[in-house]
């Protein structure tokens, strides 16, 4: 596996690895400028060639082969724009990875005493079918090749919804990715006993086959360097119960999110594309729980994905995804062919 240069917080790259790679490119790309008049914006902006200059040199680790195993259905990810977007990406964060470690550090000489390993924990959120999955799959590819944090774990939301069983029982069915049809305490727990550097922690698993929890199995995440939680509303900070108005959420234990985003008429053809393409794969599994899907016509399945998206997806998008978007530290937007046209990064 070919590793990364090493790189300080403080930006400077030295020799790390078989690649011998030094230096780094000095031209850095300005961000573009608002038009006079325009209402201040939180973000910086960079369009996709600004935002790939930021790699400042750093080699490409992956190759096609490996790419292909980390793409999603009907994303065609190409290695150029790993190279232009993803991989400035995995270097900001391991820059803000060393920076954090280092305040562990200073923290850990102050109270004369060693801490626990605490996992840097980022966040990425946005609408079913928009990549966020591919995304969250090349940034841990990319972050593992960086020499100071080589363990880094994924793990996505769908295993903390409720069982279909509970669902069925609560009518939540047809609400399933809705805020309401995830066990939130449990998520939110189990990501805080990660960051407090227990070892160990378990999880549930998730089938998308089966489109259930699978019940009994469990896998365990031990003191990653770094964490990603993946899911559609892991920015969510409404609540439905009034009592848990000043309870904590989720994104108060991530150390940066980023929110994957495309035009919702976009993502619907997206979505419907996708369900085609399952047609063919995993809906003819014999346990898959779509498989009455699978001989359906171009045409019949075209309305059903369809159907599906205005009545469960498309709901939750506008009311409860796209309202967390500016929450995030970065954001991807994305064009119709799925790849991003523009990178938004907070600013400090």
């Amino acid at each position: 596996m070919t590793s990364l240069p090493s790189e300080s917080a403080t930006g400077a790259i030295t020799p790390s690895g078989p690649s011998g790679e030094t230096g780094r490119d000095r031209k850095q790309a300005a961000p573009t400028r608002l038009p006079a008049g325009e209402a201040p914006t939180p973000y910086l902006s960079f369009t996709h060639d600004e935002w790939g200059k930021l790699r400042a040199g750093t080699p490409l680790p992956l190759d096609e082969e490996e790419l292909a195993a980390l793409r999603g259905i009907n994303e065609d990810v190409s290695l150029d724009e790993v190279e232009e977007i993803y991989l400035p990406l995995s270097r900001l964060l391991n820059l803000y990875v060393a920076a954090t470690q280092d305040l562990y550090r200073a923290t850990a000489t102050f109270l004369d005493s060693p801490i626990p390993k605490v996992p840097y924990v980022i966040g990425v959120a946005g609408s079913v079918a928009v990549g966020k999955s591919t995304t969250s799959r090349i940034l841990q590819a990319l972050l593992r090749r960086w020499p100071n944090h080589p363990k880094v774990d994924l793990v996505t939301t769908d295993g903390f919804l409720h069982p279909n069983a509970v669902l069925q029982e609560r009518q939540l069915m047809d609400r399933k990715g809705f805020p309401e049809s995830y066990d939130v305490r449990q998520l939110f727990h189990f990501v805080l006993r990660v960051k407090s550097g227990e070892r160990n922690v378990r999880h549930p698993v998730y089938s998308h086959i089966t489109y259930d929890i699978v019940p009994g199995e469990m896998r365990s995440v031990d003191q990653p360097d770094i964490m990603i939680i993946e899911g559609l509303n892991v920015l969510q900070t409404k609540s439905r119960d009034p009592s848990q108005v000043s309870r904590r959420f989720l994104s108060d234990l991530f150390d940066f999110s980023i929110y994957v985003d495309a035009d919702p008429q976009v993502v619907e053809r997206w979505y419907v594309e996708r369900f085609l393409s399952f047609r063919n794969t995993a809906f003819r599994d014999p346990e898959a729980y779509f498989r009455r899907y699978a001989n359906l016509s171009e045409e019949e399945a075209t309305e059903v994905a369809g159907s599906i998206w205005r009545r469960i997806n498309r709901p939750n998008l506008l009311q409860n995804i796209l309202p967390t978007r500016e929450r995030a530290h970065l954001i991807l937007e994305k064009g119709s062919d799925h790849s991003v046209q523009r990178v938004q990064l907070r600013k400090l």
